[in-house]
């Protein structure tokens, strides 16, 4: 596999990233720009250089890393809410630069990793496959995920492969569970639709597990997008029950209309607009859609060209979780 760049090291998926092709006797060099998970990394044993994706590769920061045979790309600011020049700056100005670096550097394989959210609409969407028509973007997120796979995949010279993972959640997981479970602390959970929305998590292990695949797949599954999940379709509302019985909460539900609901989440995103620094608020339109449909992705082509299959089941993937306590809280990398 050669020498692997994984960027977003200091990040949750990343530094599992590390951790998984470390173990594999893979050579490998992270860049993080959180300071202290950096030096945690570090002192773990692993190579780590800060580094801030959106400023271009200069030639220091190029003789720093040396010469590479692979990226793994998770860096991004995952996020419902935020303002658009930071989004643009992490997701697609960085992906730019790096593509870029890439191209000089001559790489033989460089694994993306975007989003469902890409696919997201206002309606129920079961078994989504990569090739269905991308609807209008629901966020910022959405958007600039959306233009970074385009730039991904108009450099074939770099053997592009695209991972869109749903739902990552694990040990170390700072934002799905833990965003869930502070929800779930603050107030009753909605339940609109009576109760009908459902979707596909994807433990860390999983996500990890396709990385090195797509890193060893042969050059058929170049320039290609492949869905990634757990493969089961759960309640929404199994889903909070259960991992707050696992924290030691009990989950609180209320019946609710949605659109009313939607409506109010729409006034306070308005308001958070004019706002200094744009601040999320505390519901938005995004949030409320995923207690609201059903949507499953369609993972049969991860199998057939990656020869992947997710292995850890939602009760698995809960247990490896909480085995050492509950998620730790804060925010997203």
């Amino acid at each position: 596999m050669g020498r692997v760049l994984v960027t977003g090291a200091s990040g949750f998926l990343g530094s599992h990233v590390m951790a998984r092709l470390a173990a594999s006797g893979t050579s490998v060099l992270g860049l993080g720009r959180e300071a202290s998970r950096c030096a945690a990394l570090v002192a773990a044993g692993h190579a780590v250089i800060r580094h801030d994706l959106s400023q271009p590769f200069d030639a220091a920061a190029q003789a720093q890393i040396g010469d590479m045979d692979a990226i793994v790309h998770c860096a991004a600011l995952s996020a419902p809410f935020g303002r658009l020049t930071d989004f643009q700056a992490a997701n697609v100005t960085a992906t730019r630069n790096l593509t870029d670096f890439a191209r000089r550097q001559g790489l033989r394989r460089f694994v993306h990793i975007s989003s469902p959210s890409v696919c997201f609409a206002w309606r129920d969407q079961l078994d989504v496959s990569e090739d269905t028509a991308l609807p209008a973007p629901v966020n910022h997120y959405a958007r600039t995920k959306r233009q970074a796979e385009e730039i991904v995949l108009s450099t074939p010279e770099t053997g592009p492969v695209i991972l869109r993972p749903r739902g990552i959640y694990g040990a170390g997981d700072r934002t799905l569970l833990p965003r869930l479970l502070e929800a779930a602390r603050r107030r009753p959970l909605p339940l609109f639709r009576d109760g009908r929305a459902r979707i596909d998590l994807t433990h860390v292990d999983d996500v990890a597990d396709a990385i090195l695949a797509a890193l060893a797949a042969g050059s058929t599954a170049e320039g290609e997008i492949y869905n990634v999940s757990g493969g089961e379709v759960l309640p929404v509302r199994r889903i909070a029950d259960e991992a707050c019985a696992r924290a030691g909460q009990r989950a609180r539900w209320r019946k609710m209309p949605l659109w009313p609901a939607m409506l109010a989440a729409g006034v306070m995103e308005a308001v958070a607009q004019r706002l200094p620094g744009q601040p999320e608020p505390p519901v938005t339109r995004y949030a409320l859609g995923l207690f609201a449909y059903a949507q499953s992705l369609d993972i049969s082509k991860a199998r057939r060209m990656l020869g992947w299959v997710p292995k850890v089941s939602f009760e698995k993937g809960l247990d490896r979780t909480f085995a050492a306590g509950a998620p730790s809280w804060g925010a997203a990398p």
